[in-house]
């Protein structure tokens, strides 16, 4: 009976140290960038051992890769009015697009977590797949918007998705330099607009 009744005891505090680690973990990225997270920083600032980590995480890449996932669910939210909004399939581009610089801009180091966990390849691998099925929701969107005649039927929807996705990132890219007096930082929400309306005019300017 002891062993029955102690076993979920010792399972939920093994869940909520994991969750606590992560959390931690989560709030280094948040406040420092990629670079601030260490096994030894959890460590200390969760107060448990940083055997405890390997034990309940894994090392530094189970750690990236974790965050990941939080960032990830995080940035659905921000997509999932837009992919899920009512209006025609040029407007829904637009706001996915929106959507999703709005995530860099509000939670940058998160987002520069998924862009590049720096160093890291077994992180780099599992954030690869993640970032892969967000962009199949956006290539579903470019596929609704083929199969209803309004974007053009000669483009491949993955490939737009992933094109998309590049094009955005290399943008953002310029608003995250360490050096953010750079003069092409200033410019990155007007490049953004402009990146958008280019997409969408090659797009849709020639849908049957």
């Amino acid at each position: 009976m002891t062993t029955t009744t102690s076993k979920p005891r010792t399972q939920r505090k093994a869940a909520a140290t994991r969750r606590t680690i992560i959390s931690t973990a989560k709030s280094l990225i948040i406040e420092g960038g990629v670079n601030a997270l260490t096994l030894e920083s959890v460590a200390e600032r969760a107060n448990i051992a940083v055997q405890t980590i390997y034990n309940r995480v894994g090392g530094r890449p189970g750690l990236l890769i974790a965050v990941a996932e939080l960032a990830l669910e995080e940035h659905n939210k921000f997509m999932q009015d837009a992919l899920a909004a009512s209006v025609p399939a040029r407007q829904k581009v637009r706001l996915t697009a929106e959507a999703y610089t709005r995530f860099a801009f509000e939670r940058p180091n998160e987002f520069r977590l998924l862009i590049d966990p720096q160093g890291e390849p077994e992180a780099l691998q599992r954030i690869s797949e993640l970032i892969n099925e967000q962009n199949a929701k956006t290539a579903e969107v470019i596929r609704t918007g083929v199969a209803a005649g309004t974007i053009r039927a000669s483009l491949d929807p993955d490939q737009v998705a992933l094109a998309a996705w590049a094009m955005m990132n290399g943008i953002l890219a310029l608003a995250f330099r360490d050096d953010q007096t750079h003069y092409y930082a200033k410019q990155v929400p007007e490049l953004i607009d402009t990146a958008i309306n280019l997409m969408l005019d090659g797009l849709f300017s020639a849908a049957s």
